[in-house]
C-alpha cells in the first residue's frame, strides 16, 4: 500500500493544446492525459507528439501524475508514438483498442527494449488500459493484468457502441443499458481480481454535472477508485466522489483505533456503533482512512 497513488479525477487534455494543457495544469485533477489518439487529427499527429514530448521533458507538472494516450500499433503513428514518447517517458501510457493479451503483450515488449536503450527503469512505465472499445476485448478482459506492467482498467462505451452497431449505449434515463453496464463491471471484477486499478469510464453529457455526480457517486460505491473527465467542471465533481467525507474519515479512524483495542484482547469481532465488525470492515477502514489522508494533502 506504500505505493499507492490518488488517482480520483484523470482528465483528458486533448491534442497539443497548450492552453488546454496550462488550464488543466492549474486543476485539481490528479492524473492528466495527454492525448494523442482521438483528439488529433491525421494530419497534426506528428506534430503533436513533438509537442507532447516537448512537454514531458520540460513542463512542471507538479504532483500530477503524467499519462499519454498513445495511437493503436497498427496505425501509421503508433511505432513513432512509443519511440518519442520513451525519451522522457510520462508514468504511465493510456493503451487504447485493445482486443487481446498478446496486443499488450507487444506494447510491453517494445516499451522494455525501449526502457534499456534510454538508460530508465525497465518496467517504470506502467500501462492503463481503454479495456472495451472492442468487442474481443470486452470478452478478454480477464486476461488483461497477466501483463506486470498493467497498473489500471478503464472502459469505454463509445468505440464499443459503434463496433458492434449499437445507435446508443444508453437508456433514456440515463442507465446504461446491459451489455455496457456488463463491461463495466467486468471492468471493475478484471481489475482487482488482476491486482490493477478500476477506473470509471467518462460521463459526455458536460452538461449534466447533477448525473456526473450520481453516477461517480455509484461507481465509489462499486469499488471503482476514480474516473476520466472531459471537462474541467467535472474535476471537482469526480473529486468530492471519490474522497471520504469528513464523517466517514472519522468514523474510519475511529473505528481503527477500536480494532486496535479489540486485537489487543485476541479479538477481531466486536460491536461497533450498532453493527458487528471483523476483518473486512477493517481492511475498508484502512482504505478509507488511506485515501481521505491522501485526497485532504492534495486539495
Amino acid at each position: 500500500m506504500s505505493d499507492f497513488r490518488l488517482r480520483r479525477s484523470l482528465h483528458f487534455v486533448p491534442g497539443a493544446n497548450e492552453k488546454m494543457l496550462n488550464k488543466a495544469l492549474a486543476s485539481a485533477a490528479d492524473s492528466l492525459i495527454l492525448d494523442l489518439e482521438d483528439a488529433v487529427t491525421p494530419d497534426l499527429k506528428d506534430a503533436a507528439r513533438e509537442t507532447i514530448c516537448g512537454w514531458l521533458a520540460e513542463a512542471d507538472f507538479g504532483r500530477q501524475e503524467r499519462i499519454v494516450r498513445f495511437n493503436p500499433l497498427d496505425t501509421p503513428w503508433g511505432e513513432a508514438d512509443l519511440e518519442g514518447l520513451m525519451v522522457s517517458p510520462p508514468d504511465a501510457l493510456l493503451m487504447p483498442k485493445v482486443s487481446t493479451l498478446a496486443d499488450i503483450e507487444a506494447v510491453d515488449a517494445r516499451l522494455t527494449r525501449l526502457e534499456a536503450r534510454h538508460g530508465h527503469p525497465v518496467g517504470g512505465v506502467k500501462l492503463m488500459l481503454v479495456a472495451t472499445e472492442t468487442p474481443a476485448g470486452g470478452l478478454n478482459l480477464p486476461t488483461f493484468t497477466d501483463c506486470p506492467r498493467v497498473a489500471m482498467l478503464t472502459w469505454g462505451g463509445e468505440d464499443l457502441s459503434a463496433a458492434i452497431g449499437a445507435p446508443r449505449n444508453r437508456l433514456p434515463n440515463g442507465e446504461y443499458l446491459d451489455v455496457f453496464r456488463f463491461c463495466r463491471v467486468q471492468t471493475l471484477l478484471s481489475a482487482k481480481a488482476g491486482g490493477a486499478e478500476a477506473l470509471d469510464a467518462v460521463f459526455v453529457d458536460i452538461r449534466d454535472l447533477d448525473g456526473l455526480a450520481e453516477e461517480s457517486q455509484h461507481a465509489a460505491w462499486m469499488g471503482f477508485t476514480g474516473k476520466l473527465t472531459i471537462h474541467p467542471d467535472q474535476i471537482p465533481v469526480v473529486n468530492a466522489a471519490f474522497t471520504p467525507t469528513d464523517e466517514e474519515l472519522e468514523e474510519a479512524e475511529t473505528l481503527l483505533a477500536e480494532f486496535e483495542v479489540a486485537q489487543a484482547e485476541g479479538r477481531m469481532a466486536f460491536r461497533f456503533r450498532g453493527q458487528m465488525v471483523d476483518a473486512p470492515h477493517l481492511h475498508r477502514a484502512e482504505n478509507t482512512v488511506q485515501r481521505g489522508r491522501l485526497a485532504r494533502g492534495a486539495n
